[in-house]
């Protein structure tokens, strides 16, 4: 990572303004939403402003960005149709001003999504980025997001954050949501798992615990660098 290429990265403000953009609505939609992209914008800026760093994770990045070759910058790979990234890309946001930290978010993919174990450069104007930070299980790549990568000053890389928190097993819950009632139908199961999945995202409040366990896990994977001077 260069200095002018971590640059190229939007701001948080302007990631909200780009993902209303025809440019990025013309892109292809990912997961569970069909190909079509919607306006997460409004929902973003929202779900941003309700959400709120507890004392002490405030006090926890302050250290951490006051210490020598602590962390000065973060970059984030996001795509808005992800839930995990309307989870957590916000709460980086709050994280990376509390701290006085340089935030930029490159978006993974290019018109379409990226399916394969690596990013193809001719379509991902961000392939560089996305497969230098590959999430690896049992021998194989996946281009998971978000990724949320902090940096030093220099931009030595001293953590990165991928797709969940531990704690977030969202998998099970979703395959238990999606299991047919008695007398449903396939469609009719699907249609009423979509209605309880976005009333979990919205109403419930797991969705935001999970987002304040992914800053806990970051702050602590942090701490564990600077005092180790290295992860397990």
């Amino acid at each position: 990572m260069t200095p002018e290429r971590f640059a190229m990265g939007m701001t948080f403000e302007q990631y909200l303004e780009y993902i209303g953009t025809p440019e990025n609505l013309e892109r292809e939609s990912g997961w569970w939403l069909g190909p079509q992209r919607m306006d997460f914008s409004d929902i973003l800026r929202q779900y941003h402003a309700r959400l709120r760093l507890s004392d002490e994770q405030i006090d926890a990045i302050r250290w951490l960005a006051a210490q020598p070759n602590g962390p000065r910058k973060v970059l984030a790979i996001s795509e808005e149709w992800s839930s995990d990234c309307r989870r957590d890309v916000p709460m980086v946001a709050h994280l990376a001003a509390a701290g006085g930290l340089e935030l930029r978010i490159f978006t993974r993919d290019g018109k379409k999504l990226g399916r394969d174990p690596r990013a193809n450069p001719d379509e991902s104007p961000n392939a560089d980025i996305v497969n230098e930070f590959l999430n690896e299980k049992n021998g194989q790549t996946f281009q998971s997001v978000p990724v949320v990568v902090f940096y030093t000053q220099d931009l030595e890389c001293l953590y990165r954050y991928t797709e969940i928190p531990a704690i977030c097993h969202r998998r099970r819950i979703t395959d238990a949501m999606r299991v047919p009632k008695p007398g449903e139908t396939k469609d009719e199961a699907w249609a009423r798992f979509m209605r309880e999945w976005r009333a979990f995202q919205i109403e419930l409040p797991f969705m935001r615990l999970w987002g304040c366990a992914a800053i806990d896990e970051m702050l602590s994977a942090l701490h564990e660098r600077l005092v180790v001077g290295s992860l397990a």
